[in-house]
């Protein structure tokens, strides 16, 4: 991977971009013989029926088509599950600790544990969340997700990316999304790295519509960057892991999968600063709902209720009066997985750590912890800035099943609950005589 690493910028944008001049054909995408004696192969990651607006693609002009690899053969990763999960959810207010067991002598592929999932993977509905902690360099590796768009949310570790359509890093404070079915893989430069994963079975991610809010706020499109083309010099063998349908295969492939010369189209990966994002909050009462924080979303078929929004909690002023000022109790439809990535959650004092997790699914009552409760209901209300805190969410309109080994995981908080166990009746009727 090169050292020094330049961007496209804006998201979802019709890219073209060539590691060696002259390599795109010009004024078609499929001339009878490409430049350079290139291979042409489209990338489709949407139906080529879908609309022109959400239809994604990508043109490759690369030195060997994929079809050039031999029979898969079966794979085992039994930590990475798909839905749906079997196992029964109870619908308690769960908290984990950060997981550590999964960061030994593993590169990324072995290294992801399921945490929860809903919908199907086969029926491409829902999510499957996990978390990712390795030690090891995919060195002579590569790796397809047939199954899903894969988002990932580091806390600790920088992430070298090679893919087909070029490099990236990304580090704790950005995220990064591959589209399904892009071949990639990922080094390391520190110890270990440990994050976050959300693999997108349902609709593409995209940017939220922003509404009365007008042209500009929240991410914005031009902070979205995406790789330039680049191409692996050697052929040096590589063992290709491919993930379909909920299971994994291999394959050995005589070349390099990352033989990419040049690419045209809207379908690649991408990564996205975080301190970018443009939050909008009241400038006078009460409390607005998180969908303001909403970075990424991923449409379902109900209108306004998606499949999965990606929201996080950034540093912010607060200065709303005459309100508490952090979360309030409720009860949603929505079930969200929240995680933390830096510093502390404004919701809670103790128990949510950088690399934890809480699942409240839909309709199980939560909120704010007691403590907090009784510090925000008698705080003396002024501009207040929020710092060291990101924190973030992953909700979906599905229930999200954690899997069996979550469940009983031991880092699993059983006491979580007791956080909210000092919250008494302080009701007075003011009409009593």
């Amino acid at each position: 991977m090169t050292t020094a690493l330049h961007y496209l910028s804006g998201f979802n944008n019709q890219f073209e971009t060539e590691a060696i001049s002259g390599a795109l054909p010009v004024g078609q995408f499929n001339p009878q013989k490409a430049p350079l004696g290139l291979y042409t192969e489209q990338f489709s990651s949407t139906a080529f029926t879908a609309p022109r607006a959400q239809n994604r693609r990508t043109w490759f002009y690369r030195k060997r088509p994929s079809v050039c690899q031999s029979d898969y053969q079966t794979y085992v990763q039994a930590s990475w599950t798909s839905a749906p999960e079997p196992t029964p959810t109870p619908p308690s207010a769960m908290r984990w600790s950060p997981l550590t067991g999964n960061d030994t002598t593993n590169d990324f592929i072995d290294g992801v544990v399921s945490i929860a999932s809903n919908g199907s993977v086969k029926e491409q509905v829902g999510i499957g969340i996990a978390h990712y902690g390795f030690n090891l360099s995919m060195k002579g590796r590569a790796m397809i997700n047939a199954d899903a768009e894969m988002l990932f949310v580091p806390h600790q570790g920088e992430l070298q990316v090679k893919t087909e359509c070029g490099c990236l890093t990304v580090a704790p404070g950005e995220i990064m999304v591959i589209p399904r079915g892009m071949k990639f893989s990922i080094d390391i430069s520190e110890n270990s790295a440990r994050g976050y994963l959300c693999e997108n079975y349902g609709h593409p991610l995209t940017l939220p519509e922003r509404g009365p809010v007008g042209a500009n706020g929240f991410a914005n499109d031009r902070d979205f960057q995406y790789p330039v083309a680049w191409f692996e010099e050697s052929d040096h063998s590589y063992e290709l892991i491919t993930k379909f349908s909920g299971h994994f295969y291999r394959n050995l492939l005589e070349h390099s999968p990352f033989d990419v010369v040049a690419w045209a189209g809207n379908s690649a990966p991408y990564k996205y600063d975080l301190s970018r994002f443009n939050v909008i909050n009241t400038v006078s009462f009460d409390h607005p709902d998180p969908s303001i924080f909403t970075v990424l979303t991923s449409p379902s078929y109900a209108e306004g209720t998606a499949n999965l929004d990606f929201v996080i909690f950034p540093p912010r002023w607060m200065v709303a009066e005459h309100t508490f000022r952090p979360p309030w109790f409720h009860r949603n439809v929505m079930s969200e997985f929240m995680g933390l990535i830096e510093g502390v959650y404004d919701a809670k004092e103790k128990g949510f750590e950088p690399g934890g997790f809480s699942l409240h699914n839909a309709m199980t009552p939560h909120g704010p912890e007691q403590a907090v409760f009784e510090k925000a209901s008698n705080a003396n209300l002024k501009p207040e800035r929020y710092e060291n805190t990101l924190a973030f969410m992953f909700e979906s309109r599905y229930v999200l099943a954690p899997t069996a080994q979550m469940l009983n995981a031991p880092e699993r908080q059983l006491d979580y609950p007791q956080c909210w166990a000092g919250l008494e009746s302080k009701f007075t009727d003011n009409n009593e005589s």
